[in-house]
């Protein structure tokens, strides 16, 4: 899913217009538009403060927003800095490997 689409999404859910969503962000209908349809330039993109605050009036996971978006929320950030290896390891494994982890990380937690 991109970024806009799920923004728009998010926006349906609430039953606000666009004008409503860029009133409650203080933006312009146009950039909610553009963010909507991924009509943005490069130095139109949302930055992490903005999705922020859209996370919050669209009650909305700010993460999801942000990887969305291609920013890496910060605690993720943290982790990849503390354990590079462990995060270079994960990215080489194929979804039944992350899917067989990710239970055995539940199964030991739950």
């Amino acid at each position: 899913m991109q970024f806009g689409t799920r923004v728009r999404e998010l926006r349906e859910q609430c039953e606000w217009t666009q004008k409503e969503l860029a009133d409650r962000l203080d933006v312009s209908v146009s950039y909610i538009s553009k963010v909507e349809n991924e009509r943005l330039h490069f130095g139109d993109y949302p930055s992490a403060k903005f999705i922020h605050k859209l996370a919050a009036e669209l009650y909305a996971d700010e993460d999801e927003l942000l990887l969305l978006a291609d920013k890496v929320p910060e605690v993720i950030r943290k982790r990849i800095r503390e354990r590079p290896e462990a995060f270079r390891m994960f990215a080489s494994l194929n979804d039944r490997q992350i899917d067989r982890l990710l239970e055995q990380s539940q199964a030991k937690t739950g």
